[in-house]
């Protein structure tokens, strides 16, 4: 099941849940019982890694290494 962000209308607060992709936009009750409404967010990330050729990976080319393209026998 994918996770999803709702953010709080009143405060900001963000928190996220687990949910069908059915149930996404259905109302989020508030875990701490306030009564504050939460809504879906656009949610972003981003993903932080090694470059190919610092850990060592062929670069250019197909991800088997071939330089010559997609696994090609050129």
């Amino acid at each position: 099941m994918p996770l999803y962000e709702y953010v709080c209308e009143a405060d900001g607060d963000v928190i996220e849940l687990i949910r069908p992709m059915g149930e996404a936009d259905e109302p989020v009750d508030d875990p701490a019982g306030r009564g504050r409404a939460f809504t879906r967010k656009q949610s972003t990330f981003q993903a932080k890694g090694e470059s190919p050729r610092s850990v060592g990976l062929p670069t250019g080319g197909c991800a088997c290494g071939n330089p010559h393209g997609p696994c090609s026998t050129r």
